[in-house]
């Protein structure tokens, strides 16, 4: 067999490359760096392996369609923005082809013109790109009752989402911002105040005295996300009437207080979760 020497100029050249290696930053690096990846990368496949075998449908789900649409609607039902109604949902079936030309309630401090976002007349209308007044006309439905009451315009549903959208307040995917309220009354030319949950009082007062109050609604008695409603008239009793654009029949109902304040949406924008409408002084 044959024996391969290795003579003391090898010895020397080889011992001075490693000198050479430890001494020098960026060589030092490579080396380091070939040494590591192999081990990096049997731990990542080992990590990818355990979890495709212990989560298959969540890795699919991830890889094909993702998590963000349920992060976004969350957000969006939190802040009272998902003011979105489905046409399977007990309040469209209910209000089906109803239609409220006309419809007013005299029963309250005011008389308020009552509109239904439902109505036969509009209620597949667009409101913005995606949606209909149906799906998410509570807004334009809201002020439209407020102007049409407390002005001398008339100002139907459709004609205040074709006004909301072309001026911006259309939150495209669900409903309207919360600015419709107080930047839509005034520019129609009615007196505006903003109001939260702890001005329960305030907002008897004002109910008593004739004017009309918007509320942004949070998940409760009347959304299961956000919802426009007037707040229309105050009993002797002090319960609240409603003017709900999505169900009549609670619109005929009295409310505690109490429900009213508890389930407005307490982070609401644009000086909510209460506006106070009255006529221009």
């Amino acid at each position: 067999m044959e024996v391969v020497t290795i003579g003391p100029a090898t010895v020397k050249l080889a011992a001075k490359a490693a000198v050479s290696v430890l001494t020098d930053e960026n060589k030092r690096g490579k080396v380091l760096a070939m040494a590591v990846a192999p081990l990096a990368a049997f731990i990542f496949i080992v990590s990818l392996f355990f979890y495709i075998l212990t989560m298959p449908l969540q890795l699919l789900g991830d890889f094909f369609f993702g998590n963000d649409y349920d992060t976004v609607r969350g957000v969006r039902i939190e802040h009272g923005y998902d003011q979105y109604i489905d046409p399977s949902d007990e309040d469209w079936i209910a209000e089906s082809g109803a239609n409220y030309e006309g419809a007013l309630f005299a029963d309250g401090n005011t008389s308020v013109v009552y509109y239904s976002q439902f109505d036969s007349r509009w209620t597949n209308e667009p409101y913005g790109k995606q949606g209909t007044i149906g799906s998410s006309g509570c807004g334009p439905a809201s002020l439209a009752i407020a102007v049409s009451t407390l002005s001398t315009q008339t100002v139907d549903p459709a004609a205040m989402a074709n006004w909301a959208y072309h001026n911006g307040y259309k939150c495209e995917g669900n409903g309207s911002y919360h600015s419709l309220i107080p930047e839509g009354a005034a520019h129609f030319g009615l007196a505006v105040e903003g109001a939260g949950a702890e001005d329960g009082q305030k907002l008897a007062d004002a109910l008593a005295s004739g004017k009309l109050v918007v509320a942004i609604m949070s998940q409760g008695h009347f959304t299961k996300g956000g919802h426009f409603i007037v707040l229309r008239g105050v009993t002797s009793a002090g319960k609240i009437l409603v003017a709900d654009p999505a169900s009549r029949s609670r619109s005929e109902q009295e409310w505690d207080l109490s429900i009213i304040l508890s389930e407005a949406r307490k982070d609401a924008g644009a000086g909510g979760p209460f506006w106070i409408l009255g006529p221009s002084p």
